[in-house]
């Protein structure tokens, strides 16, 4: 089995547009400017694409996606003037993500107005996280220490493209049995993961306890559950039922329909597209 790193994608302001990238930096909280930037809305809550699907017509850029950028951040989007910002400065505000009370320091009213005719949306604000290590993780499936900035629980997801190949191919075949037309195959996109590997079988990530990709080196914390953003097409913002159907017959899970493993770093370094994968 010769397993390779062909996928890295970053996703600088939280649930934005993928940013495919050959080279990124690896620290204890995930990848360098993975996920540091969040929306939230008036009552400090992040906005998602859950609840707005638009966000993902947002690109956000940073020098580690654009190394010709010389500030914190670039937002663009459909009819919307660029917008560079600075990383800001002052004390945190609140954020509450899931069940967590977390912090960031808010960007400002220019970006905040920004963001609002982009979404059509009121009250929203930018913030950035300053400190990820204030941000501990499950107990259950992390040690003391590990963190991570705005990610949904794990600092890393990892997929593999041999799993997507026989998920699609169980998507053919659940059509063909109810009579339905073929659909075309679901891409990576729709999972956003941070890595992509291939050469594996197909879902044998569940079972490994490390991965080494290149020089860096990450433990295992379990398995993705889906939620329904993976439903969502990136690019018509139009919902369906898969992958959610499929998984839910193929891949169900006392904690839900899995896909892609969540990681975390056990210290840093580079990741290149290309890079040598192991695993244990």
């Amino acid at each position: 089995m010769s397993l390779t790193l062909t996928g890295l994608n970053l996703h600088p302001v939280k649930s934005t547009a993928v940013r495919p990238v050959t080279t990124a930096q690896v620290v204890p909280a995930g990848l360098v400017d993975d996920r540091t930037w969040i929306v939230v809305d008036g009552d400090d809550v992040m906005v998602t694409a859950r609840g707005s699907r638009e966000l993902f017509t947002l690109v956000a850029d940073t020098p580690a996606t654009d190394p010709d950028l010389t500030r914190a951040l670039r937002l663009t989007a459909p009819g919307m003037p660029e917008l560079l910002l600075d990383q800001p400065t002052g004390p945190p505000a609140p954020v509450r993500l899931f069940s967590q009370d977390l912090l960031g320091v808010p960007v400002g009213p220019v970006a905040d107005e920004w963001l609002r005719t982009a979404l059509g949306r009121p009250g929203l604000r930018l913030l950035w996280c300053d400190d990820p290590t204030r941000r501990g993780l499950d107990p259950a499936h992390t040690r003391p220490g590990d963190h991570t900035a705005y990610a949904d629980g794990y600092p890393v997801t990892l997929a593999s493209e041999t799993s997507l190949r026989q998920l699609n191919d169980w998507i053919v075949e659940g059509a063909l049995e109810r009579g339905e037309e073929v659909p075309d195959p679901l891409p990576m996109a729709r999972f956003r993961p941070s890595l992509v590997i291939d050469g594996a079988e197909p879902f044998a990530e569940d079972h490994w306890s490390w991965v080494q990709v290149g020089e860096v080196r990450l433990r295992m914390a379990l398995p993705t559950g889906r939620c329904v953003v993976s439903t969502i097409d990136v690019d018509s913002l139009a919902t369906g039922k898969e992958p959610i159907r499929t998984l839910a017959r193929h891949r169900r899970s006392a904690s839900g329909t899995l896909f892609a493993v969540n990681l975390v770093p056990e210290g840093g370094g580079t990741l290149r597209v290309g890079d040598p994968v192991s695993v244990g």
